[in-house]
């Protein structure tokens, strides 16, 4: 009995490797498939709300002007005193009594304070 069930077994195996092949472009196809579904969730999820945001953001850079209030980087509010933008430059008053300006670049403001931000602010 152990010989008639290797030897059908043997048979088997003959014939597995005898059978035809599917195609391999379909095949190619089909494993590619869950890496393209991974490829476009990380596009959906990551890339694109990221290159929305840095629209914003360099939007926001473009419309600063002078007598906009604003927040730097490192946290210190004032209010835009001149704006050089070939020199990629915004000069800060952050003290009214003595005058005291201080000069950044562009991608040091974080925020500029719209008068519509600070009364959502304040209620």
């Amino acid at each position: 009995m152990g010989t008639a069930l290797l030897s059908n077994l043997i048979l088997l195996a003959e014939k597995a490797a005898d059978a035809p092949k599917p195609q391999g472009g379909s095949n190619i196809v089909m494993m590619l498939m869950p890496w393209i579904a991974i490829g476009f969730l990380f596009y959906l999820l990551l890339i694109r709300p990221q290159r929305q945001e840095q629209a914003k953001r360099k939007e926001m850079l473009a419309a600063v002007k002078k007598n906009d209030r604003v927040i730097t980087a490192g946290g210190i509010h004032g209010v835009v005193a001149n704006v050089n933008a070939d020199a990629n430059e915004v000069t800060v008053k952050v003290d009214e009594s003595t005058g005291t300006k201080l000069r950044f670049t562009f991608n040091s403001i974080s925020h500029v304070i719209t008068d519509e931000a600070s009364n959502d602010a304040s209620k």
